[in-house]
């Protein structure tokens, strides 16, 4: 398939392709998200979440307990209520 098409031909529309693996894409909805502050807690969560990714193996203990106080816990600086239940589980096995 080209690069920005489906399997059977058809342009990708997703919101993974537009705005996560397209750069322009993502620069413009995060611009978005930074720009309401309705939004600026997701925003900050996006950009939380791809440092943690990034951080060495060392870190991520005390980076996901950063993460979950801030973000995922009712009353953090920037609690993230709109997240489903589901989306803020703790993984299992």
């Amino acid at each position: 398939a080209l690069p920005g098409h489906t399997q059977d031909g058809v342009q990708d529309t997703s919101f993974r392709w537009q705005c996560v693996d397209q750069p322009i894409g993502k620069l413009l909805f995060r611009r978005f998200l930074e720009g309401a502050p309705e939004f600026a807690a997701a925003a900050a969560l996006w950009s939380e979440i791809e440092a943690f990714e990034q951080c060495e193996d060392t870190e991520r203990e005390a980076s996901a307990n950063r993460l979950k106080s801030r973000f995922f816990t009712p009353g953090g600086s920037e609690h993230c209520g709109f997240l489903s239940s589901t989306a803020t589980a703790l993984p299992t096995g």
